[in-house]
């Protein structure tokens, strides 16, 4: 007897524009539907393949390692950690933010020691911090967010990376929020791991982590005394499927892995400069038009990411309401706030194919509605004068 319970699937039609995901080229909706072959099928292989050539051009690196995880970004952090990390080992974490706070939570689950470096949420890591941390010494990596996406701040990454350089620790970067966004120059910035998701500024579907080994973090794997605490994210079996080695570890993600591939051929396409210039130029209007309806922006404009936005909400404003009437009426989906921002700000994603200037329109002309409906007086006009006078800028 058939089960009529259950109707097709009819989720409503999203503009998304909070922290990811992202609404979704056509190109890779079609990738999804891609009839799916075996995970060692020479064809996947093949695929396989160019998805780490293109993971490899993301990152600006030329590491043997890199492969793409089977998991959301949080898998990308914990490979990262539980690969280079054992059991007594030292770790600088920087923190400001809800995914620094993260890094933490892993690394004292591994049983290593978290030495914290904090900065107050919503600024920078001073690097003088990181230095004093590194003094302590026996320190084997020290690991901090590129784009803290709980308040948009976008950490400076080189003086920190030199520094832990000095003190012959590894270097360990969060490039969830930033990858395809903004400039991420593993090798240049000689980063030794990184890893990113691929729902943000890529554009892909949620479900695979980039990540990235330089020579040296591969030879501190190599030279690990115990098991990684993972079996799931051990890189020394998954680097084997994934390079020639070709040897069977787990099922890989076939229709992510396509997607992933397409999605980051448009992007090299498009081409890393051009896409950070986008993110930069209608981010940077959003937020000016953001401000122009008097509203306050968490991170500081010298350390203001483009692609996650982190906002104030006005004195009086029900943040939630907001929220559900931009959904309602407009179809439109931002985010409330994390940690210590929960309810008391909303995050704005302009990231990979929702950035668009027809977003930052409709953002600005559904919020200044929201928000009069809330009795703040704010004013679509000024807002999309400052967005373009901003966007002319650039």
């Amino acid at each position: 007897m058939s089960d009529n319970r259950y109707g097709e699937l009819r989720p409503g039609q999203r503009v998304l524009m909070g922290p990811g995901p992202t609404d979704l080229d056509p190109r890779v909706l079609r990738a999804l539907a891609t009839p799916v072959v075996g995970h060692l099928d020479p064809d996947f292989l093949h695929i396989m393949n160019d998805t780490r050539d293109l993971i490899r051009s993301a990152f600006a690196t030329n590491n043997h390692l890199t492969v793409a995880m089977s998991g959301t970004g949080s898998a990308g952090m914990e490979t990262c950690l539980v690969n280079l990390l054992e059991p007594g080992d030292r770790a600088v974490v920087c923190v400001n933010g809800a995914f620094g706070q993260r890094m933490v939570d892993i690394v004292g689950r591994i049983g290593a020691e978290a030495i914290v470096v904090q900065a107050p949420w919503g600024r920078t890591i001073d690097p003088a911090d990181v230095e004093a941390a590194l003094k302590q010494g026996g320190v084997k990596l020290v690991a901090l967010v590129h784009v803290e996406t709980s308040t948009g701040v976008w950490q400076p990454v080189e003086e920190i990376a030199a520094l832990a350089r000095a003190y012959d620790a590894l270097v360990v970067l969060d490039a969830v929020s930033s990858l395809g966004g903004a400039p991420v120059l593993v090798d240049a910035w000689q980063v030794d791991a990184a890893y990113s998701g691929s729902q943000k500024c890529l554009s892909a579907p949620p479900g695979l982590a980039p990540v990235t080994m330089s020579e040296r973090a591969r030879a501190a794997i190599g030279r690990r005394r115990t098991k990684v605490q993972s079996w799931y994210l051990d890189l020394t079996m998954i680097e084997n499927y994934w390079g020639e080695a070709r040897a069977y570890h787990h099922t890989a993600p076939i229709s992510m892995v396509y997607a992933l591939r397409e999605a980051l051929r448009i992007a090299a396409e498009e081409g890393w400069e051009n896409r950070w210039r986008r993110h930069l130029r209608l981010g940077r209007a959003l937020q000016a038009g953001l401000e122009a309806m008097g509203l306050s922006l968490i991170a500081p404009p010298e350390h203001r990411a483009p692609m996650v936005t982190a906002v104030r909400v006005p004195e009086g404003v029900d943040e939630a309401a907001v929220r559900r009437q931009l959904l309602a009426d407009y179809g439109l989906e931002i985010a409330g706030g994390l940690g210590e921002f929960k309810g008391r700000a909303w995050r704005i994603g302009l990231m990979g194919n929702s950035c668009q200037w027809k977003n930052v329109v409709l953002c600005l002309t559904a919020l200044s509605v929201a928000l009069r409906a809330q009795g703040y007086k704010a004013s679509a006009d000024e807002a999309l004068a400052a967005a373009q006078a901003a966007l002319a800028a650039y």
